[in-house]
């Protein structure tokens, strides 16, 4: 296999998030792409098999284990057939469900994606959950933004959204990563998104990702749409509307995100950003 290495949502390759990617993994068993992925170390690797109508399939696996889906992996994908391949349309076929993604080439050269999340939904997080959740965290509940509600959010998985009521609260972060990783497994959460909303338009974000054996990802396409999701779905932002997402500021690997949410419910939600390789 030839492994390609992109940083994504950003052009600097010391920002955004690293994310292996392999355009041809014909032939590639299970076990040899979850070998990879520990090999290569970055929180995701994309595997992506061509099929004969022109659609690719695609798989994610983290150091630890498959996940149905994964934004930056995908971004990074895109960047990369995009750049050996020309820009153009790609209907990706992931565990999730069909994903639409969209290249094209910036005034500066650089490669910009826009994939389409499957259907977004958003649901309650129990009372023993999130006050689980919390504990792990180190977080208490005076710590919460009252006007951002947690929820468990998916637009092809599903992570649990907890708001900041302050910026040094988001940047404090020391959680218990063996009991948050337990929590996670149970519940089948991806990454627990992390945000703190500076504007309407304007949020920031840290993923905790250890059920992948990763401290923090440093930026969250697939968490970005499930809260775009999660925004239009509780009525928190007028749609449709377009919101700026920074990622990985505080763990020195800037990435900008940027999400659009249609008006119409249950539509799926676009996210943008680029991809430089490393």
């Amino acid at each position: 296999m030839e492994i390609l290495r992109y940083a994504a949502f950003s052009t600097d390759p010391a920002g955004g998030n690293p994310a292996g990617v392999v355009l041809d993994a014909t032939g590639v068993d299970d076990s040899t792409m979850l070998a990879t992925a520990a090999d290569v170390g970055f929180s995701e690797t994309a595997f992506v098999v061509p099929l004969e109508d022109g659609s690719l399939g695609i798989r994610y696996f983290s150091p630890l284990a498959e996940v149905p889906f994964c934004g930056h992996a995908t971004i990074a994908t895109a960047v990369a057939h995009a750049q050996r391949h020309g820009v153009g349309n790609l209907q990706l076929h992931t565990q999730a469900g069909p994903v639409s993604v969209s290249t094209s080439t910036a005034t500066d050269g650089s490669v910009v994606a826009t994939l389409v999340s499957v259907p977004p939904r958003t649901v309650a997080i129990p009372d023993t959950d999130l006050t689980e959740i919390l504990a792990a965290l180190r977080w208490s509940i005076d710590d919460l933004d009252p006007d951002l509600p947690p929820r468990a959010a998916y637009a092809g998985a599903w992570h649990p959204v907890i708001a900041a009521a302050v910026r040094s609260r988001l940047a404090d972060l020391d959680y218990d990563m063996p009991a948050l990783a337990d929590l996670m497994r149970r519940k089948d959460w991806a990454t627990v998104d992390l945000v703190w909303r500076e504007s309407q338009t304007v949020y920031h974000a840290r993923n905790p990702f250890p059920p992948g054996g990763v401290f923090e990802d440093p930026a969250t396409g697939a968490a970005a749409a499930a809260f775009g999701g999660y925004l239009r779905e509780l009525g928190l932002i007028p749609t449709p509307a377009t919101i700026t997402v920074y990622q990985g500021h505080d763990m020195g690997r800037p990435g900008t995100i940027t999400v659009t949410m249609p008006a119409e419910a249950g539509s799926g939600v676009a996210v943008t950003g680029t991809a430089v390789r490393l």
